[in-house]
C-alpha cells in the first residue's frame, strides 16, 4: 500500500472570518437597505416627471379597488374618463379647493398646521383618524401608494407630494387630482362623477351640484349609497359660501 501523502500547513486564517468580511457585512447590512430606499424614491421621481407630461391611464388606488370589486363581481369595471382641466366646471375646481386644502396655491406640498392638527387628534383617539393631508398629498396616495393609513405611509406620501411640487405647477397637480380622485364605489375623476350622480359632463357641474361631490370625497364609497345625510346638506351648504373665496392656480 502506498503511504498517504502528508497534508500540506494551512494558510494562516484559512477557515476563519476576520474582522474586515464582519466590517464588509455590516457595511451591507446598513447600506443594502438605504441603497434600496434611495432606488424606490428614484422610481417615485422618474414616474412624477413622466406625469408631469403624460396622463395616467390608472393609478395605484385604482387598481387596487378594481381588484377589489373583481373579487365579487370578475366582470367589473372602473368608471373613469379624463378630461383636461378646461373641460372641468370651476364651479368643482373651487368647490374641492374650499373643501379639501384652502392654502393649496400657498404651500409646498405640506400643511404644517394641519399636519399638527391631525396628529393631536389621531393622539386623543390612539389611531390614525385623520392626516391632515393636502391636495398634493392626496394626489400622492392615489398616483403610488395604498389607502391605509400608518405613520411610514404618511412619510412617503410627503416626500412624493414635495417631487409633485417640485416638477409640477399647482395646475397640473389640480388636474391629475380632479381626474384621478375617487367619486364612490369604482368611480374616479370629475367626468366619470358628474355622469354618474347627475348624468351630464364635468364641465356642466353648477355650484350645488360641484360642492355636493366636493363634500363627498372623504369617504366617497358611503356618501354613494347615502345621499342625503343632514351632514352632507350642511357641509354642502357651508362649502357654496367658501367657495367664492377658493383661489385657483
Amino acid at each position: 500500500m502506498g503511504k498517504t501523502k502528508a497534508a500540506g500547513p494551512r494558510k494562516a486564517g484559512a477557515g476563519k472570518r476576520g474582522p474586515g468580511t464582519a466590517r464588509r457585512w455590516l457595511k451591507w447590512l446598513i447600506l443594502g437597505p438605504l441603497l434600496l430606499v434611495l432606488l424606490v424614491q428614484l422610481y417615485f421621481f422618474i414616474m412624477v416627471c413622466w406625469y408631469a407630461v403624460f396622463n395616467p391611464s390608472s393609478t395605484s388606488f385604482m387598481r387596487q379597488q378594481l381588484a377589489a370589486l373583481q373579487e365579487k363581481n370578475p366582470n367589473a369595471k372602473l368608471k373613469h374618463e379624463w378630461v383636461d382641466y378646461e373641460r372641468i366646471s370651476v364651479n368643482l375646481k373651487r368647490a374641492v379647493v374650499a373643501s379639501e386644502d384652502a392654502r393649496f396655491n400657498q404651500h409646498d406640498g405640506v400643511d404644517w398646521a394641519a399636519i399638527e392638527r391631525a396628529y393631536e387628534k389621531n393622539n386623543r383617539r390612539s389611531k390614525v383618524v385623520g392626516g391632515g393631508s393636502t391636495i398634493t398629498q392626496q394626489l400622492a396616495k392615489n398616483l403610488f401608494l395604498s389607502g391605509s393609513r400608518s405613520y411610514l405611509r404618511k412619510g412617503q406620501e410627503m416626500i412624493i407630494a414635495f417631487m409633485l411640487e417640485t416638477v409640477m405647477s399647482k395646475r397640473r397637480i389640480l388636474e391629475l387630482y380632479l381626474n384621478v380622485v375617487e367619486f364612490g364605489r369604482g368611480v374616479f375623476g370629475a367626468e366619470a362623477a358628474a355622469r354618474h350622480y347627475y348624468r351630464i359632463p364635468a364641465a356642466n357641474l353648477n355650484a350645488q351640484q360641484a360642492a355636493r361631490l366636493a363634500v363627498m370625497l372623504p369617504n366617497p364609497r358611503y356618501y354613494d349609497k347615502h345621499r342625503s345625510t343632514s351632514y352632507l346638506v350642511r357641509r354642502t351648504n357651508a362649502i357654496l359660501r367658501q367657495m367664492r373665496f377658493a383661489e385657483l392656480p
